[in-house]
């Protein structure tokens, strides 16, 4: 199992949407932009941040 390195606290990616996460230990996603997708990972615990990425979405490539 993956621990955030700030708090030390189990995390996992099962399911990464603030909203639709079950579990305290569940990693948090937040995504923003229409055709740059750009997105944020934290922890939940802490709220420290974990990482960053992005990706070309939206009604460029069709994907969501």
């Amino acid at each position: 199992m993956a621990k955030c390195p700030y708090c030390k606290q189990a995390v996992t990616l099962e399911k990464t949407k603030r909203e639709s996460a079950k579990f305290n230990e569940e990693v948090h996603k937040e995504v923003s932009g229409a055709v740059k997708k750009e997105i944020m990972y934290s922890c939940p615990h802490c709220e420290s941040v974990l990482g960053f990425g992005f990706f070309m979405g939206g009604l460029l490539t069709g994907r969501p």
